[in-house]
């Protein structure tokens, strides 16, 4: 592939909306990744540092995988996700859900959804 190729295709790989995280390193300092593009990651003294830094690491990365020709993953579609997701669950469990609604004075759906919302953001705290 030619250079000039190469740069075109950055460019456009670069305007997709990969998702980026940044996490503060036990060392000190943040580390910034894009999950999407697996080994693309960078370090850096402050959040600002390591958003200038993941940059160019995918401008890197990305050169690197299209001159070896490699397939580039595109980000996934945000429109995919529609906010619907449908769950069967034990008739205990819905009892137990539907009394800690009412208890709280909320619908069925808040009170799945921050009990989710919940669960999840502790699982996080360990990644």
């Amino acid at each position: 592939m030619e250079n000039s190729e190469i740069e075109k295709k950055v460019k456009y790989y670069m305007s997709l909306p990969y998702e980026i995280k940044v996490i503060p390193s036990p060392e000190g300092g943040y580390v910034a990744t894009i999950p999407d593009l697996p080994g693309c990651i960078t370090q850096g003294e402050t959040r600002l540092e390591v958003l200038e830094m993941i940059e160019d690491a995918q401008r890197c990365w990305l050169t690197a995988e299209l001159e070896d020709d490699e397939e580039i993953p595109e980000p996934p579609d945000p429109y995919k996700f529609d906010g619907q997701l449908r769950l069967r669950v034990p008739r205990s469990l819905h009892k137990k859900l539907s009394q800690c609604a009412a208890r709280d004075g909320v619908s069925l759906n808040q009170m799945a959804i921050y009990l989710i919302a919940n669960g999840i953001g502790e699982r996080e705290k360990d990644i």
